[in-house]
């Protein structure tokens, strides 16, 4: 561990149990005790916790002159920049609901989040955004210029919306959060104040955030990840957060040479990239002031792991979460790196049990993952039915993901039982295909996905070469008969300019596993 990731210690991260009502208070003690302290830093722009504080006040004011009540909800169609952090405390401050989607949908997507959530308002963040630009051009959106918010445009969506009920507790809906899952269907996920402030808090303490460190936001704050293990956690430490509207593996060298970023999280598809672009000739990879890198979203492979640490000096950290849970479920320890891909034991607070048949497996037995806690969500919007599925009487919430559990306590996710392929009789998971084609020089990450047949399921892989190389499939298939049994070598690969991927770089397996299903069924 090089010097610049020596940990912060003492009794500041003991997990705190007077924690607020609502999420626009975690910044009340800093706007107090350092209100010129950065908060928020955008290009050229540095907003203190002060600045913050008084922003947040004055749009919670205008929000309310334009309509929108406790109980409202108000869409906000954005990429990562202030009036994002702004409008979302401001609806707390409302107790109104945040419904953030990434600006990059489209505008059927919008379409439909705007009708199903029965938004009053919509906001857009045309200042840092093309794309919330058309959609609010679209929308018949007017430009506003809040002062401390900045400039964004807002409508009516919905004269007409029904202000959901409104309870004085942290169990009040803070957020709707809209993920496709792996099925591809929307979901409306509902997240409360206390959901949020648990993970702000879990966040504070596990990465031991502190005044000092400053985090580099370019995940999509639309995403749960992006806005309470990144954004949240990090306000409520005092930390600051530099924001970034797009994924740029060059704006991201350039923040972590000389930005004086403490904390980087990332999927591992831009982490594979920002490896990649570090190889070019003239460029460089250097991270002086780096502490913690955090990898989660989606399966973290081997070799990125070690590409990583290799090339920072520091643990690349894994976890693991869902939308459901707020959303962390487990984290590796900074005071015990892990040289495998678990991803850690179950965060304080989360309970687990790893269920087959209905029964819990034995120790070390792949089964699926259930877990209960202050993170499990409220339920899905306007979906009862679809919410009792997910979460039992006893508030236990299946993630549907494969796992098992060592004795150390560190869990490993298989995959999804969903993707699991059963290929002539054979259990066939995606992740361990997966890890064995990234592991060839010449790949940045690929994809893979079942594929039924008669009387059987193939496996299909969607693989996306370094910029410049060229590999054919069949060499492909030499190099992992070297490395995977016969029944797990995919009977058809695809090479891809770029896998599909969602704003977050989570691969949409739904849409491949659509488009394998349109390929002739003739082997490689």
């Amino acid at each position: 561990m090089t010097a610049s990731s020596a940990l912060p210690s003492g009794p500041a991260f003991v997990p705190r149990g007077d924690l607020p009502r609502r999420i626009h208070q975690i910044i009340d003690p800093w706007a107090s005790r350092q209100a010129d302290a950065p908060a928020l830093l955008q290009d050229e722009t540095v907003m203190s916790f002060g600045q913050l504080d008084a922003a947040v006040a004055e749009a919670s004011r205008r929000l309310a002159e334009q309509g929108l009540r406790a109980g409202d909800r108000l869409l906000l169609v954005a990429e990562n920049s202030i009036p994002v952090i702004v409008l979302a405390l401001a609806c707390s401050r409302l107790d109104a609901w945040l419904v953030p989607v990434n600006a990059r949908l489209s505008q059927r997507e919008i379409d439909t989040f705007i009708e199903h959530s029965g938004a009053r308002l919509a906001a857009f963040t045309t200042a840092v955004s093309a794309d919330a630009e058309a959609h609010a051009q679209r929308l018949g959106a007017v430009a506003v210029d809040w002062p401390g918010t900045g400039r964004f445009q807002l409508t009516t969506a919905n004269a007409a919306a029904v202000p959901e009920p409104v309870v004085e507790d942290s169990g009040q809906v803070a957020a709707l959060i809209y993920t496709s899952g792996t099925s591809g269907a929307p979901k409306a996920v509902m997240l409360t104040h206390r959901n949020l402030l648990f993970i702000a808090e879990n966040g504070r303490c596990m990465r031991r955030q502190t005044p000092a460190d400053r985090v580099y936001a370019v995940l999509p704050l639309s995403h749960i990840y992006g806005l309470a293990t990144m954004a949240l956690s990090a306000l409520h430490a005092g930390a600051s957060l530099m924001l970034a509207p797009r994924f740029d593996p060059a704006l991201v060298a350039a923040a972590l040479d000389t930005g004086g970023v403490t904390i980087l999280h990332g999927v591992p598809a831009m982490y594979a990239k920002l490896l990649e672009w570090g190889r070019r000739p003239g460029h460089r990879l250097r991270a002086p002031s780096l502490r913690i890198a955090q990898g989660g979203g989606a399966p973290l492979d081997q070799n990125f792991k070690d590409d990583f640490e290799a090339v920072f000096g520091i643990t690349l950290h894994n976890g693991y979460g869902m939308t459901e849970a707020s959303p962390s479920i487990a984290q590796t320890r900074l005071d015990a790196p892990r040289r495998d891909c678990s991803v850690g034991p179950p965060i304080p607070g989360i309970e687990i049990r790893i269920v087959k048949d209905g029964a819990e497996v034995a120790p070390g037995g792949v089964g699926e993952l259930h877990l209960r806690g202050p993170g499990v969500m409220k339920g899905y919007y306007k979906a009862p039915e679809m919410t009792r599925e997910a979460v039992d009487a006893g508030g236990w919430l299946n993630t549907g993901d494969l796992a098992r559990q060592d004795s150390d306590s560190a869990l490993f996710i298989v995959g999804r039982s969903k993707e699991l392929i059963i290929r002539s009789g054979f259990n066939v998971y995606p992740i361990e295909v997966e890890q064995a084609i990234n592991s060839h020089p010449d790949v940045v990450h690929c994809a893979v996905v079942g594929r039924f047949v008669p009387g059987n399921e193939e496996v299909v892989a969607y693989v996306e070469l370094v910029p410049g190389r060229s590999l054919a499939p069949q060499a492909l298939v030499a190099w992992l008969h070297e490395r995977l049994s016969p029944y797990k070598i995919p009977s058809h690969i695809e090479l891809l300019e770029h896998l599909p991927a969602t704003a977050t770089g989570k691969i949409l397996k739904n849409q491949l596993r659509q488009m394998a299903a349109a390929q002739p069924q003739e082997a490689t």
